[in-house]
């Protein structure tokens, strides 16, 4: 897969790095060359000069064939503009922006652009909301029988209601969040692009689980509920 990033700072440039250890082709943008210093020798990617929310650069990105997005400078207002940039004019379905601000959170999640706070960024958390079908650990009983987990998903889950999703996965949806609002599943109430899942899982399932939604849906499995 294909990913532009946003942002060569230390975050950025890690971020970047991780993706193209795992095999993903990259392009990383930032408006200082001397910026890309930062990265390793052995980063295989591609590094554009620019402004992050200008088309040409943009373009010479990739990112009309990137699966995901990530804004990641130093400045709240470049992060969303070109965020939704990516979002809107190019399609890119997954998008995520670092934010210093958290009161303008939940307005860029109505925007459908991802946000995670600054106080509590980690490489790992952009990770795990920029790669379709990971999952991020939110609580784990005393056992370790039971696991919660905020879960992305393939496209082709879109559309599938929740206890469909419930019957061919064997978890349980707590809830959902949706446009930066957590509500709890309603009877016929369908999963939408943009949603975060927050599972729960039997442990030991937490791999399968991960696998099945990061693919394509089963139809045929749907066809038997």
């Amino acid at each position: 897969m294909h990913f532009v990033v946003m942002g060569c700072g230390r975050v950025g440039a890690a971020l970047a790095q991780q993706l193209s250890s795992m095999g993903h082709s990259v392009a990383i943008i930032d408006k200082d060359e001397k910026a890309f210093r930062r990265l390793r020798d052995d980063f295989e990617g591609t590094t554009v000069t620019g402004l992050g929310f200008d088309r040409r650069v943009l373009a010479e990105a990739g990112t009309d064939r990137a699966a995901g997005f990530a804004a990641v400078s130093s400045g709240d207002n470049s992060n969303i503009i070109s965020a939704r940039s990516a979002r809107q004019l190019y399609g890119v379905r997954t998008v995520v922006a670092r934010i210093y601000d958290p009161r303008r959170a939940e307005v860029y999640e109505r925007l459908g652009v991802a946000t995670v706070p600054t106080v509590r960024w980690t490489t790992r958390q952009m990770m795990d909301r920029l790669l379709p079908g990971s999952s991020q650990l939110e609580f784990q009983d005393v056992s370790g029988s039971v696991t919660m987990v905020t879960s992305g998903f393939d496209a082709s889950w879109v559309g599938t209601p929740i206890t469909a999703l419930e019957g061919m996965l064997t978890v349980r949806v707590g809830f959902v969040t949706r446009l930066g609002e957590g509500m709890l599943p309603q009877a016929g109430m369908r999963v939408q692009d943009g949603d975060l899942l927050h599972l729960l899982i039997e442990t030991e399932r937490l791999h399968a689980v991960e696998s099945m939604l990061t693919h394509t849906k089963n139809i045929d499995e749907e066809d038997k509920l």
